[in-house]
C-alpha cells in the first residue's frame, strides 16, 4: 500500500494506492474519490454492539467502510475529514492510541477499534466522557480542525480545552484552572486539561468550539 497526505495543513487528504488484494478501513463518509476498480463494503464498526457504543458514546459512525482493489490493477482511494484541517499518520507496533471523538479517519486492516472510559476529568475539561481506543500493529490516520502537532511530555503539560486530538495510554489527564480563580475567569482561559507524562500527545492548533464561539459573537 502506498499512502501520501496531500494539501496539508488546511485541507489535508489521504491519497492511497492499494495493490491487488490490499484493503484499508475508513470512517463512514470519508471517501472523496476512488477508481472504478475499487470495491466498497460497509460493515459494523467492530460488530453490532461495539458499533453502537462507538456511535453513541465515542462520537464515531455506526459503520466503517472497507475499500479493496477488486482486480489485478492497483486501486486509488482519496479519504478526507468532514472538517477542514490537518491529518497525520501514527504507526503502532503492538501498542495503543487513545483518540478523541471525531478524529479517526482510517486505519490499516488488523487494527482494532474499541470504546474506552475517559473519566469525569476529561468530561469537565470538555474532552468527553469516552474516547476511541485503537490497538494492534499498523497505521492509523487521524484528523482535526487546524494544524496537528505532536508533543513529547515528561511531566505536567497544560492544554486548553478542545485542543487534544490523541495521546498514548501512559499519559494521564485531569481538569484544572489555568491559573488562580480570578485570573482564570477574567483571562478567558477558564478550565484547562493538565496532562502528565511520560508519553506523546497530538494537539490541534485550532478548536471547533473556538470557531463556534467566534462565529456566534459575530452573528448575534
Amino acid at each position: 500500500m502506498e499512502t501520501e497526505i496531500r494539501h496539508k495543513p488546511a485541507f489535508a487528504a489521504l491519497h492511497t494506492t492499494l495493490a491487488p488484494g490490499e484493503s484499508i478501513i475508513a470512517e463512514s463518509d470519508a471517501m472523496a474519490s476512488m477508481t472504478s476498480n475499487t470495491s466498497l463494503t460497509a460493515k459494523f464498526n467492530g460488530g453490532f454492539l461495539r458499533g453502537l457504543l462507538l456511535k453513541f458514546l465515542g462520537g464515531e459512525s455506526l459503520f466503517v467502510n472497507l475499500f479493496k482493489s477488486n482486480n489485478s490493477e492497483p486501486a486509488e482511494v482519496v479519504l478526507t475529514s468532514n472538517t477542514p484541517g490537518d491529518m497525520v499518520a501514527v504507526e503502532l507496533n503492538d501498542s495503543e492510541l487513545l483518540i478523541q471523538p471525531g478524529s479517526f479517519i482510517a486505519c490499516t486492516v488488523g487494527l482494532s477499534l474499541a470504546i474506552g472510559w475517559a473519566g469525569f476529568a476529561s468530561w469537565i475539561a470538555k474532552e468527553g466522557l469516552f474516547r476511541l481506543k485503537i490497538r494492534g500493529t499498523g497505521t492509523v490516520w487521524i484528523g482535526a480542525y487546524g494544524s496537528i502537532f505532536e508533543k513529547n511530555i515528561s511531566s505536567e503539560y497544560v492544554v486548553d480545552t478542545s485542543h487534544i486530538v490523541a495521546y498514548e495510554p501512559s499519559v494521564s489527564l485531569r481538569a484544572g484552572l489555568a491559573g488562580g480563580f480570578f485570573s482564570s475567569i477574567f483571562s478567558g482561559e477558564g478550565l484547562v486539561s493538565r496532562l502528565r507524562g511520560p508519553g506523546k500527545v497530538y494537539l490541534q492548533s485550532r478548536s471547533m468550539s473556538g470557531l463556534a464561539s467566534w462565529t456566534n459573537n459575530h452573528l448575534f
